[in-house]
């Protein structure tokens, strides 16, 4: 701070500018002094481009003083106070409590990444600041590091609410115009539609991966490729996040119906920034692609006989889906039988190239038993005669333990039939335990349906702490915004890291139905309890299929 002899100025007759704090996107917050109540504030000026119409004057300056409206609506030691708007020749200039210390950007640019544990406090007193704003029909829609400001009692204060979106208020943006930074944008608002709180939400969970990380997830050169990177591409695995990591990555779904709920949200940066981990057990929604294979007719012509589709036996029965499941099986066997017999010729070799001691005589000698035993390639026997490197079970002893990932599948309510989308109560739902061999270890995976389709957004990852628990839960629940059809198929899940790693598939059926039935006559379940539903799916067949859950 500094202030410049011959710059003072009055505003409104009451407030004297003594010294510029900093420059924002709107313009120029001076620190000045209340000459009525004789303490200091921070004044906000709006400095308009050069050339700009006057049409476009106007707008800004209305922008400006919804920041007052809005900030003033939010009552939280969090938010900003506003005290004044005050007009000086024509324009107007909001008056608001000085607060003395630096912005998250300031600290980050001065000392680099911080502990999860700090970043997860200053996270949640800024979700305790948005959550009151959402409350009051407030969307701040520029939450970034510059506009979170730390006091220098350790106060955490967002601020700079002059893009707010007020419900119920005009919009003040031109077409085609992009409010906020870029690289702090939901897809949904690079995507042009109408944000929402959860708009807010994925904000947060950008600043949070950048405190961690030291640089935003998805910041490319340009504007342009940035917005784009936001929408297509998937969020880089933080590292450095530890416990935090969950959060971050809940905030960061593309869907903002799978976003985090701001209370749980709030609840995990609290438990974080204690220093514990998060709750991983959450159970989620996600919405099904509706590749329909099942139909409420059968089809005119008998099906093509190829694997993995049969005709169902019985009086027009379609069971699609559980055919292919029972074609799949011999297949099954077949490949473990490859494998098993791969396996056991492998074994073989590998014992009578290295009977007794392995010297190369026992192992030739070995070969008068078994004539393929000799016909091994001469590199192998030289490689076997020079490397008197120690037995197989010895340098197990000696090294690490490999990791390694356990992936346990369960569903509940796999067969669905009513109207659509499913209530939570009755959707099939899976929860799957994820078991790491050691600690600490991060496991990357995610959720697919037997046909390729990825659930859920992608990859995420879990963080497996020193110390803590070997085994954590993820749970989702599955639901389809189609009105009508049968949805079959199975979801599985797969590790990409530290190993690679897939669970049994449990498969699922959702039948979406019409409340009202047509004409009376077909014997259609949304005249009956919907509980009972479930049971009555021709699918449900496919409950008993499963090896394993």
């Amino acid at each position: 701070m500094f202030e410049e002899p011959g710059r003072e100025r009055v505003i409104a007759g009451r407030y004297r500018l003594l010294a510029p704090l900093g420059e924002g996107g709107m313009g120029t917050v001076w620190r000045a002094r209340d000459e009525v109540l004789h303490r200091e504030v921070a004044v906000k000026e709006v400095r308009a481009p050069s050339g700009l119409a006057g049409d476009d004057v106007q707008r800004m300056y209305a922008r400006l003083e919804r920041e007052a409206w809005a900030a003033a609506r939010v009552a939280n030691r969090n938010v900003v106070t506003v005290y004044d708007v005050a007009t000086d020749e024509g324009r107007p200039w909001i008056v608001m409590e000085l607060v003395r210390g630096l912005s998250l950007a300031e600290v980050l640019d001065a000392e680099g990444p911080m502990a999860p544990e700090r970043a997860a406090h200053i996270g949640a007193e800024v979700l305790a600041a948005l959550r009151s704003a959402h409350e009051a029909g407030v969307l701040h829609r520029d939450v970034k590091p510059a506009n979170v400001l730390i006091a220098n009692d350790g106060r955490i204060v967002l601020t700079d609410f002059g893009i707010a979106m007020v419900e119920g208020s005009s919009a003040l943006t031109m077409t085609g115009e992009v409010i906020g930074s870029p690289e702090f944008l939901a897809p949904e608002r690079a995507l042009g539609r109408t944000p929402g709180p959860e708009s807010d939400l994925w904000s947060l969970g950008v600043l949070l991966y950048a405190a961690v990380e030291g640089h935003s997830p998805f910041r490319h050169d340009t504007p342009l490729s940035t917005l784009r990177a936001i929408v297509d591409e998937e969020l880089p695995p933080p590292y450095r996040a530890g416990p935090l990591a969950p959060v971050i990555e809940g905030l960061l779904r593309k869907d903002p119906e799978q976003r985090l709920p701001p209370e749980r949200a709030e609840e995990d940066l609290r438990v974080v920034a204690a220093g514990g981990s998060p709750r991983t057990d959450t159970t989620r929604a996600v919405p099904f692609p509706p590749p329909v294979v099942g139909h409420p007719e059968p089809a005119p012509t008998p099906p093509m006989p190829f694997p993995g589709r049969t005709a169902a036996s019985g009086a027009g029965t379609t069971t699609t889906a559980t055919g292919q499941d029972r074609d799949r099986r011999p297949g099954r066997v077949l490949v473990a039988g490859v494998i098993a017999l791969a396996l056991a010729v492998g074994g073989l070799t590998y014992a009578l190239l290295n009977n007794g001691d392995g010297s190369g005589d026992k192992d030739q000698g070995a070969g008068d038993n078994t004539p393929t035993a000799t016909k091994s390639p001469p590199r192998a026997t030289a490689t076997e005669k020079s490397s008197p490197s120690p037995t197989p079970s010895r340098t197990k002893e000696s090294s690490p333990p490999p990791q390694s990932v356990r992936v346990a599948l369960e569903g509940r309510r796999t067969d669905y039939s009513g109207p659509c989308p499913p209530p939570n109560a009755q959707a099939p739902e899976f929860t799957a335990t994820l078991t790491v061999g050691r600690l600490p270890a991060e496991v990357t995976y995610r959720w697919v349906t037997r046909d390729g389709q990825v659930l859920d957004g992608g990859w995420k990852t879990l963080s497996f702490t020193e110390g803590g628990d070997r085994s954590k839960r993820d749970t989702v629940r599955v639901t389809t915004r189609e009105e009508t059809g049968t949805f079959e198929n199975e979801i599985s899940v797969e590790v990409r890291e530290p190993v690679r790693e897939t669970s049994e598939s449990v498969p699922f059926s959702v039948t979406c139905e019409t409340e009202t039935p047509t004409g009376g006559a077909s014997p259609s379940p949304s005249g009956t309890n919907p509980d009972a539903q479930p049971g009555s799916n021709p699918g449900s067949e496919q409950d008993s299929d499963p090896d394993s859950g």
